[in-house]
């Protein structure tokens, strides 16, 4: 795929005219050119015992890629229990992004589950070969966003067949109802076939995944997939078309804020606090005096972060502040689109981020950790190192 345009950020399209599952959105994103070494490199790292087969096939008029999960004999178990997937999770070689995506869908689909067979969470369970595929299927999900640099992701309203479906719990009716309520609030159409469009691995890669259900946005399209389903006769195609490109000016997510009134902070322990709370993914950490009840001077800690890390940095809050509760909301953000690069200069490389704004000036910003150090190997001042760094980035950006 290309690089695109400086200034503009990447996003990934859902077409879900028949559906969705989540072998049809590794099938169409390997498609569209995700490679499948960078797939299967993290997917190794699970340490399940698995085989990904990715085939060329038609549906209909279209050609498109198979992707199917085939498990040894062997290694096959009568189920997976939730809380078992979880360590497979926490144990496994996987970025921190893929991580938390990958256990934020997983909990969606096992919430849902839980939900309509009126069990707890910690007694789901996966059946047989569906778990290895599910945890495939999901983790490769988040790997995909990951390595393509996916910073938006939207959907056409996924259409739902009808009918009835066999599964480990019994013929039960169309939309599976684990499937219904992961798309509860969620924008849907009628797929006018009589089988399961949208699966519950689909739907809750849908739900975690997308921050908006609209037709084709405005973008640049770069790259198109197509992922298949299993050859089912029906008024389209049964594929999952994706269109990967980009969107220029500004973007738009959705951020998880979490905040707290502390009046017992150790002022020169909140440099502990935030170093914390940024290693745990938090994007962005503030702290502003207040007068709290009984008028005692105070602050509030405030946290913004995607929406995924809710239960690990509230937990994050808990342990490390002196807090008995946590707010928390979900903000809708507008943000420039930016680019980090590294400069050349006399005191070595630097990171530094370049931000668009909407009347087309660019705006340079170095990277302080990187000056702070590179000023102590040189001997020279920090302001002098800063002003090198966005000197040359300026000059790289006319160049």
């Amino acid at each position: 795929m290309g690089q695109g345009a400086a200034g503009s950020s990447r996003c990934l399209h859902l077409d879900t005219f028949s559906g969705m599952a989540g072998n049809m959105f590794l099938g169409a994103l390997l498609d569209a050119g995700l490679s499948r070494r960078a797939l299967l490199e993290p997917l190794e790292g699970l340490g399940v015992p698995f085989r990904l087969r990715v085939s060329k096939v038609t549906r209909g008029a279209l050609a498109a890629r198979y992707v199917s999960v085939q498990v040894p004999k062997a290694a096959r178990t009568a189920h997976r229990h939730y809380g078992e997937i979880r360590r497979i999770l926490t144990r496994a070689r996987l970025a921190a992004p893929v991580r938390e995506r990958s256990q934020a869908i997983f909990a969606a689909l096992a919430e849902a589950e839980a939900k309509v067979h009126g069990i707890p969470v910690e007694k789901v369970h996966f059946h047989e070969v569906g778990a290895v595929d599910a945890i495939v299927d999901i983790v490769g999900a988040a790997v995909a966003l990951d390595v393509l640099q996916i910073e938006r992701v939207t959907a056409a309203p996924p259409a739902l067949g009808h009918g009835e479906v066999e599964t480990a719990h019994g013929r039960l009716p169309l939309p599976a109802p684990a499937t219904l309520e992961l798309l509860r609030g969620i924008p849907t159409v009628p797929a006018h076939s009589a089988w399961e469009t949208v699966t519950p691995t689909g739907a809750a890669i849908l739900r975690c995944v997308v921050g908006e259900f609209c037709p084709l946005p405005a973008m640049t399209p770069e790259a198109i997939g197509h992922g298949a389903g299993r050859d089912r006769q029906g008024p389209l195609p049964n594929v999952l078309r994706v269109i990967v490109g980009r969107a220029a000016g500004l973007a738009a997510d959705r951020v998880l804020v979490l905040e707290c009134n502390l009046d017992d902070l150790v002022p020169e322990h909140f440099d502990h606090v935030m170093q914390r709370l940024l290693e745990e993914g938090a994007l962005d950490v503030s702290l502003q005096h207040v007068a709290t009840k009984k008028n005692r001077p105070g602050f509030l800690l405030r946290v913004v972060a995607r929406p995924e890390g809710r239960a690990r940095l509230a937990g994050l809050l808990f342990t490390e502040t002196s807090t008995l509760g946590v707010r928390l909301a979900e903000w809708d953000r507008m943000v420039l689109p930016r680019e980090v690069r590294r400069v050349e200069t006399p005191y070595g490389k630097i990171r530094v981020k370049w931000a668009w704004r909407p009347d087309g000036r660019t705006s340079v910003s170095a990277e302080y950790d990187d000056c702070k150090r590179a000023a102590r190997r040189a001997g020279a001042s920090l302001g002098e190192v800063i002003r090198v760094a966005e000197e040359t980035a300026r000059g790289e950006g006319q160049g």
